[in-house]
């Protein structure tokens, strides 16, 4: 009986401690809830909080002198498990390039928008130390001064992945420093069209000759647009079946599905070509 008793006080005493167990979870977790992130607050406008705060460390900028130029909407900025790293990877020092280097891991570039009275500045390289003669600073002053040659380059509009094929509207034509630029950087944009990404490209970077090559435009066994007869004034178009892969200005052989002739014909675009 007194074993029976004995049992029964250390239950209720178990009772009692798993209870305010429970009750001080419950606060913690209300403490928890009661601690939302800030409104409003995106992946995008944390990233360029940090890239801000990053320039104004290593570029001597103070907020009012610069901005941002807008990111493209289709970029998807995506989080880090860890601190981002910065750096400047074009002699323009207006180009910072974000990498995560932990996981998922993603660089993109954003670009820095000078404001009236700066734009004509050259950004300090975070690197250089500061000039502390007269000469040294009459140097730098008159290379601040001088207008930098610029090459007309063609920028990715949106993230590129290895095998896209290009079009006019993930493209830009836009103007950067040559100094820096790899000498295989694409200046026309219309010679990319059709073309097939060999790697990846963040948006904003510069597309170089041989991060493209000529993409399968028309593929075996697929139906073809041909068009016949056009340089003569009159064209005549009909569907036929590729019997090969072609790329943009390559001969290839076709067949018309009903009468099974076979043709010839150059591939002009995707599922397109003109007779011969």
């Amino acid at each position: 009986m007194q074993l029976l008793c004995h049992l029964g006080r250390q239950k209720r005493r178990f009772a009692g401690v798993a209870s305010l167990l429970a009750l001080w979870l419950m606060g913690w977790a209300t403490v928890w809830a009661a601690a939302p992130a800030p409104a409003g607050t995106t992946l995008q406008d944390k990233l360029l909080a940090e890239v801000a705060q990053w320039v104004q460390q290593t570029q001597q900028l103070t907020p009012d002198q610069f901005g941002f130029v807008p990111i493209d909407a289709r970029v998807q900025v995506q989080s880090c498990d860890r601190a981002l790293a910065m750096d400047l990877p074009f002699a323009s020092r207006e180009t910072v390039r974000v990498r995560c280097l932990g996981n998922p891991n993603w660089q993109m570039y954003v670009r820095l928008a000078l404001k009236p009275g700066n734009a004509g500045a050259a950004l300090p390289s975070a690197s250089a130390p500061a000039a502390s003669s007269p000469v040294a600073n009459a140097s730098a002053s008159a290379n601040a001064n001088v207008n930098p040659t610029m090459r007309k380059v063609v920028v990715a509009k949106q993230l590129l992945r290895a095998g896209t094929v290009l079009s006019a509207g993930m493209l830009q034509e836009t103007e950067m420093p040559a100094a820096g630029l790899d000498p295989q950087v694409v200046g026309a944009a219309k010679d990319l069209e059709n073309g097939e990404m060999v790697r990846e490209i963040p948006a904003g970077m510069p597309l170089r000759s041989h991060d493209v090559r000529r993409a399968v435009l028309v593929k075996q066994g697929q139906a073809v647009v041909l068009t016949i007869g056009q340089s003569s004034g009159f064209a005549i178009t009909a569907r036929v079946e590729a019997l090969q892969d072609g790329r943009m200005g390559e001969q290839i052989r076709l067949k018309n599905p009903d009468s099974g002739r076979l043709l010839s014909g150059v591939v002009t675009g995707p599922n397109a070509a003109r007779g011969l």
